[in-house]
């Protein structure tokens, strides 16, 4: 900041004195400005004049602020304050911080939920395949040569699976699977993106930061899944078997990995009851 205190020797911003004799008033500064109002084209050179000789250059005064770091604005030393100082108030408490445990709790189990809504529907479509196949190993009735059956056959064991898988579709489809697996696997992936977000930023709010680890990386690789298990919708409507497959595949590990961050997020938790009050 040795610059700084040059400011005091700037020159004082006003019109040279004339050489010609002016006949002294008792009222120097009416004199001054009428003076300066007669020839105000006079008074504007000998200011430009006196700014293109001031002794500290623009430069010198701008320079302590890219010198001084305390002087200049941080963006990330604002955000790291602002994260960690209580000026979010009760996003930063304990209310807020359980918030995240408690639907990801739901989600889980909603997600088993959904998966059982899904295998379902597959149950629906398959079961049809095992009946187009059972029906090819029934046995033609052997009849008269008049068209007549010879005897009333007993029904075979094909032919009773064949009823029997024909009735339980029967109620599977009075069971709207395939609706309500993607009502749910909807509801799933506009909740869980959203919180796992708010996971994230909660967080930040607490802390000023994100911790990498198990969770965090379980996390997004969470919501990876759920876009992608998502984005192959359209294809299995249309009869894309490996679509489906990938489908399956995909919740399969989203599952897993949800199963397996459970015991980081109950250290987590834990943690939240150790460093945040109520609310």
């Amino acid at each position: 900041m040795a610059a700084t205190p040059t400011l005091l020797k700037l020159p004082i911003l006003s019109p040279k004195p004339s050489h010609s004799k002016l006949p002294i008033s008792s009222n120097p500064s009416k004199q001054h400005l009428s003076t300066a109002s007669h020839n105000p084209q006079k008074q504007l050179t000998e200011t430009i004049q006196h700014l293109k000789s001031a002794s500290l250059p623009l430069t010198a005064v701008a320079l302590p602020f890219f010198l001084d770091p305390q002087a200049r604005f941080s963006f990330t030393h604002w955000a790291d304050a602002l994260a960690v100082g209580g000026e979010f108030g009760i996003l930063e408490g304990r209310t807020f911080a359980l918030v995240h445990p408690l639907v990801m709790t739901g989600l889980f189990v909603y997600t088993l939920w959904a998966g059982y809504l899904g295998w379902q529907w597959r149950r629906v479509r398959t079961i049809q395949d095992e009946i187009n196949e059972l029906k090819k190993q029934v046995k033609p009735v052997a009849v008269t040569p008049e068209g007549t059956p010879v005897a009333p056959p007993a029904p075979s064991p094909v032919e009773a699976k064949i009823k029997q898988f024909t009735e339980e579709r029967k109620e599977l489809i009075k069971g709207s699977y395939r609706d309500r697996h993607f009502n749910a696997g909807s509801i799933l992936l506009g909740f869980g993106v959203s919180e796992a977000v708010y996971g994230g930023l909660n967080t930040w709010f607490r802390t000023g930061k994100l911790f990498p680890g198990p969770h965090l990386f379980a996390g997004a690789g969470i919501t990876v899944l759920w876009a992608a298990a998502a984005a192959l919708v359209p294809a299995m409507q249309k009869g894309n078997e490996t679509a489906r497959n990938l489908h399956i595949t995909f919740n399969v590990l989203n599952v897993l990995l949800f199963v397996w961050q459970i015991p980081t997020g109950i250290d987590i938790v834990l943690k939240v009851f150790e460093f945040t009050t109520w609310p």
